[in-house]
């Protein structure tokens, strides 16, 4: 760090994403990207918008925010547009968490949970997974502060069923319970349906995963109106363009023809259920995933070595150094194609 850099962030321990290697191809099944391309008429699309890019865009987000609420069968009011969903979710710890109302999640999560709290200035409290790797939802009881769950949860995969949900959202009727649905396209089930019953509900989804547009950064936050205009004022508070037109752009044309990602995810889910079932034959101890990804673990390999083992045969899988899940990793799902070269060269190892 400089000099000049502020004392406030000199104990700010960052976010580290999966790597992004240019030095050679890889087989990339560590960072959650859908393998499928989106379909070529949003190509199209984006391709026709480039002649207005001298242009800001909507800060609104108008025409997708009402294509999108047609989807979900909401109001635009009810809807904002981010810049992919962790803008959504820092949004969500700026207008909800402070000195009296810490943060709370468990402590095996979306790693960015505690850097939030943290660049934020905010306390936080992790709420240990069960040994199984499960929420229990009667440890988020008057939880004293907004609850975060990703639902299906990273890096584990497991999905908390509505019930429990409802649950933790009846516990706390004066904390917000933000609930971020990345990879619920792949086998959970959407807490949107929640939304008209409990106005402390905010539901995160993002354009990254099942519909393909990692590259473009687009999410959207669901929640009732007073929500809503909650992170809109963080939003015209930081970043009033935070979503370009070219990201708009091909949000609404992937909406438009939805069905195509639909089937993708669903192919994505067979594929899952394959590997894992392979993978198992080889020994490995997988979780219940219903994301895009396994969890996985294998007594002979600490998580590292095999994480170092399969990159040097060209493929990435992410390890994470974190006590409780230092000897597991997690792998996303590729083609059937990327699958097949990583059974091949697990059987070999």
């Amino acid at each position: 760090m400089s000099r000049f850099f502020s004392e406030k962030y000199r104990t700010l321990k960052a976010y580290t994403p999966g790597e992004q290697p240019q030095e050679r191809k890889y087989i990339k099944l560590n960072t959650n990207e859908n393998p499928f391309p989106p379909g070529e008429w949003v190509a199209e699309a984006v391709r026709e918008e480039t002649a207005n890019l001298r242009l800001y865009s909507d800060p609104e987000s108008g025409k997708l925010r009402k294509v999108l609420s047609e989807r979900l069968g909401l109001k635009p009011e009810n809807l904002i547009m981010t810049n992919g969903s962790d803008e959504g979710l820092n949004y969500a710890f700026m207008a909800f968490c402070d000195g009296n109302h810490p943060a709370v999640f468990p402590d095996i999560t979306y790693g960015f949970y505690p850097v939030f709290a943290r660049i934020n200035g905010v306390p936080f409290r992790e709420i240990p997974l069960r040994a199984d790797w499960t929420v229990s939802p009667e440890d988020y009881a008057d939880a004293g502060g907004p609850v975060f769950l990703a639902n299906p949860n990273a890096p584990t995969g497991i999905f908390l069923p509505l019930e429990g949900i409802e649950m933790i959202l009846q516990e706390n009727p004066n904390n917000v319970v933000i609930v971020d649905e990345a990879y619920v396209d792949f086998g959970g089930e959407s807490a949107l349906k929640l939304l008209g019953k409990y106005e402390n509900l905010l539901v995160i989804q993002t354009f990254s995963k099942s519909r393909s547009l990692a590259g473009l950064r687009l999410g959207f936050a669901a929640g009732s109106e007073a929500l809503i205009r909650d992170l809109k004022a963080m939003q015209y508070s930081t970043n009033p363009y935070n979503v370009d037109r070219l990201a708009q752009t091909a949000g609404i044309a992937c909406l438009e023809r939805d069905e195509y990602n639909l089937r993708n995810a669903e192919e994505i889910g067979k594929t899952r259920a394959w590997v894992k079932t392979e993978m198992e034959k080889l020994g490995f101890q997988i979780t219940d995933s219903r994301a895009n990804f396994l969890f996985v673990h294998h007594s002979a390999f600490p998580g590292s070595t095999l994480r170092d083992r399969l990159r040097e045969r060209g493929i990435l899988i992410r390890w994470f150094d974190q006590e409780r899940i230092r000897d597991w990793n997690r792998i996303s799902i590729g083609t059937r194609a990327d699958m097949k070269t990583l059974l091949a060269e697990l059987s070999a190892l």
